[in-house]
């Protein structure tokens, strides 16, 4: 779940319930996977149509299996709680202070992060490899305020132009997953004190 925030630029809220149902008419399997977030989860009220790369795709098949939630709970019948992202990445303590987990983030000697601060560091990969500002803000549901040609009243974004850009949103998304895949293939030495996260 982690790392398909990180490719995908969703917000864990809309990630983490994904259903199979979602991927309908253009599942993970199809040519031009998408996943549909309904509006009830999104924090604009809006549905949100996200095409997937194909490093998403690899992760969500990984994580589905045979499951009709994306990201299931223990027992597969059920999504993953709203708080399952935050508590892998810094553990879970017992009401009584006990530690019951420690998170990815002590385990992998990095600095505490949110999952929050996975779509900053997508939009400043992003930014790093030349993606515009605008189709920046398309991948990550922001109202579009600016483009290449200047300002963008906030009613043309709201009320007149509804065109999803989805072949705009996939060319970026893969893009981030090519870089993604590039980084991860050519390791770099980590310093000894805590790496700090992408701003």
């Amino acid at each position: 779940m982690i790392k398909f925030a990180l490719v995908s630029c969703l917000r864990s809220v809309e990630l983490l319930h994904i259903h199979r149902d979602e991927l309908e008419g253009h599942d993970l399997n199809s040519r031009y996977p998408q996943v549909d977030i309904p509006e009830e989860r999104v924090k604009a009220n809006r549905m949100i149509h996200q095409p997937l790369s194909d490093l998403a795709v690899e992760i969500a098949k990984e994580a589905m299996g045979n499951y009709s939630w994306m990201f299931a709970g223990r027992w597969g019948t059920e999504p993953l709680n709203k708080k399952a992202m935050a508590c892998a990445l810094r553990g879970n303590k017992a009401s009584n202070g006990r530690v019951r987990s420690v998170g990815l983030c002590e385990q992998l000697g990095i600095r505490p992060f949110t999952p929050h601060d996975l779509r900053r560091s997508a939009a400043s990969l992003m930014g790093s490899i030349g993606i515009s500002r605008a189709t920046i803000s398309l991948c990550l549901d922001h109202t579009i305020k600016s483009d290449d040609q200047g300002a963008v009243p906030s009613v043309t974004g709201k009320h007149y132009d509804q065109d999803p850009r989805i072949e705009e949103k996939r060319a970026a998304l893969q893009k981030l997953a090519d870089e993604i895949k590039r980084m991860v293939a050519e390791p770099v030495e980590a310093p000894d004190a805590l790496m700090p996260l992408a701003a």
